[in-house]
């Protein structure tokens, strides 16, 4: 489950998207893995009707790794929403690092225009917590 004080806001023209990060698994003993989940929900503030059509999205990690996701829909769905509507998103992103920045937009087309928009998703950070390490007193 996601902690509430790690969901960053945002809002441009009435559409608000809260974000934020999940660890999934952290296991360095299998090549320094760590699968990272993300939690979207986007919410129709506007007046307007709006379908979410795509997004782009970016994940650096503190190694220079770049991960990039721009493609149509969310996982296979094209959302409408009427005013006062939202829809909720999660996915997994697996990392060679512990630590990385999550950020980029979705793409909206609101009713009766023509034009694509894009929407900013708050920057937040994927940073797993170190563990104190067990040590063995004899």
């Amino acid at each position: 489950m996601i902690d509430n004080d790690e969901i960053l806001v945002s809002q441009t023209d009435g559409i608000v998207v809260s974000a934020g990060p999940v660890l999934v698994d952290e296991n360095e003993s299998l090549k320094n893995h760590f699968m990272w989940g993300y939690y979207l929900c986007i919410e129709n503030n506007s007046n307007h009707k709006i379908q979410l059509v795509g997004k782009d999205w970016n994940i650096t990690d503190d190694l220079g790794n770049r991960y990039s996701d721009a493609s149509a829909g969310f996982k296979g769905e094209l959302p409408e929403l009427e005013p006062g509507e939202y829809f909720e998103f999660t996915s997994e992103a697996p990392l060679k690092s512990a630590n990385a920045v999550f950020y980029g937009s979705c793409k909206i087309k609101t009713e009766g225009q023509n034009q694509m928009k894009d929407i900013r998703i708050p920057t937040f950070s994927l940073s797993a917590r170190s563990k104190p390490s067990a040590r063995i007193l004899n």
